[in-house]
């Protein structure tokens, strides 16, 4: 069982899911990395020169072939959740955590809108943030198995309350 960590930026999914894949010995997946890989350029070059919309195809066809693949601990892209059959995807290849976070804290732990496609100008960071997430909560809600609060918590601490979860349900 494939275990997915969905989230807005900030969330902690990357370091998060590496702390995971030391603890629990699967792979770790970074789905915007693969994205990156597949198209040969960064995600902000993808948004800048193909638009959105290629990017989300892009990342539907990875996590479509992530999740047919071994098990692993996968950190999926923050708007992975904006297309049903990625949610569908995910919820048939495993466990979904939601990982909660603040605008605020959030924007602490990004510092710079510099390779964020959709913070990009933005005068105040943390309440493009809070926009964002607003528009996605509901998705992040109803695609996720399990939801932990990220606020004030070290990726160590995060990690050990998600592998407790994934542990008792697999």
């Amino acid at each position: 069982m494939h275990l997915f960590l969905v989230g807005p930026m900030g969330s902690g999914k990357t370091e998060v899911g590496r702390e995971l894949s030391s603890r629990t010995g699967l792979p770790f997946i970074d789905i915007d990395k693969l994205v990156e890989e597949r198209l040969g350029m960064t995600v902000s070059e993808v948004f800048r020169t193909k638009g959105e919309e290629a990017f989300r195809d892009a990342e539907s066809g990875v996590l479509e072939e992530v999740a047919a693949g071994e098990e692993a601990v996968v950190a999926c892209g923050g708007g992975a959740v904006l297309r049903a059959e990625n949610i569908s995807i995910m919820r048939r290849g495993g466990m979904v955590v939601y990982l909660r976070v603040s605008p605020e804290e959030a924007a602490r732990r990004i510092g710079s809108a510099r390779g964020r496609p959709l913070l990009e100008g933005a005068e105040d960071m943390a309440l493009r943030l809070g926009s964002i997430m607003g528009n996605r909560e509901m998705l992040y809600r109803g695609a996720a198995h399990a939801e932990v609060d990220t606020d004030g918590r070290l990726p160590r601490e995060v990690a050990e309350e998600v592998e407790r979860i994934w542990r008792s349900c697999s």
